[in-house]
């Protein structure tokens, strides 16, 4: 992690990734990038859905390969790049038959380091084998819920699930949130963790950081009107009342509610739920 000099009362605060230290190249694949228009919150019939939302630089995107479908074929690590779309480096890595993709960079792994996936691939971090070949006790990540159906689950920086067990056909696998969850032995999994775990250590440091990353300003209930929150109004500083719990501002629950849907398709697989806020 890297401290600045206290030259302005934000930059006293702020704590960054020394990024000099971490990565080897600065330009993208251009083959691999392209242009993406970010939806800022906004569904299909450019109505906000999630508050918050806009502004922000301009990012490219790069096109990340979580299919993995080139089995038995070497790959080996060329770079270790930003993106600024996610919170773990990526790497570009070059198959032994010529073709260059990006993927999720995982912890300990170095430039010139080899990759394989394959049924038959050592247990070493980076590899990508079915859970079926994994031992209980591995961490994993960038996980398939379905074979053939690219990685799914535990893809942002510093994550890892773990393998808890092997039962009929499926493996267990105790995810970040504390949920666990068993998929089907033939899904793919990559062993180790996801590069990039100091980024939970970073400070902003000022507000304006928030705004280049496209996230606008939330204002606090309690500090609007009746009108506009279940918690505005009173003079001075207020409670909540005599309500049962903190409300959003659409009136409704804000913690310790499930929101999963009762008839979701999945709801089989969950062997045991998250802890929500409320009961941690």
């Amino acid at each position: 992690m890297k401290k600045h000099k206290p030259t302005t009362a934000s930059r006293r605060n702020m704590v960054t990734i020394n990024y000099r230290e971490v990565l080897t190249e600065s330009t993208p694949h251009k083959s691999l990038t392209s242009g993406k228009r970010r939806s800022v919150g906004r569904n299909n019939q450019g109505r906000i859905t999630t508050r918050h939302k806009g502004g922000g630089n301009k990012r490219r995107y790069r096109k990340i390969d979580f299919l993995y479908n080139k089995y038995d074929i070497p790959a080996k690590i060329e770079t270790i790049e930003y993106d600024p779309n996610r919170s773990a480096f990526i790497s570009l890595v070059c198959f032994s038959d010529g073709e260059r993709r990006y993927v999720l960079m995982p912890k300990g792994v170095k430039v010139g380091d080899t990759f394989l996936v394959s049924e038959n691939a050592k247990l070493t971090p980076g590899n990508r084998l079915p859970l079926s070949k994994i031992p209980v006790g591995t961490f994993i990540y960038n996980i398939e819920l379905k074979p053939f159906g690219g990685a799914k689950l535990v893809r942002s920086a510093g994550a890892y699930a773990q393998v808890t067990a092997h039962d009929g056909g499926y493996t267990h696998i105790k995810l970040p949130s504390g949920e666990i969850r068993k998929i089907p032995d033939h899904a793919f999994a990559s062993v180790g963790e996801v590069s990039n775990s100091d980024h939970k250590l970073v400070k902003g440091g000022k507000a304006g950081r928030s705004r280049w990353r496209g996230i606008r300003p939330t204002v606090r209930g309690s500090a609007m009107n009746p009108v506009d929150h279940p918690h505005g109004g009173g003079e001075g500083a207020q409670g909540i009342g005599l309500r049962r719990g903190p409300k959003t501002r659409h009136g409704k629950q804000a913690y310790g509610v499930k929101t999963r849907r009762s008839k979701k398709y999945s709801n089989q697989a969950i062997l045991e739920r998250r802890k929500t806020k409320r009961f941690k």
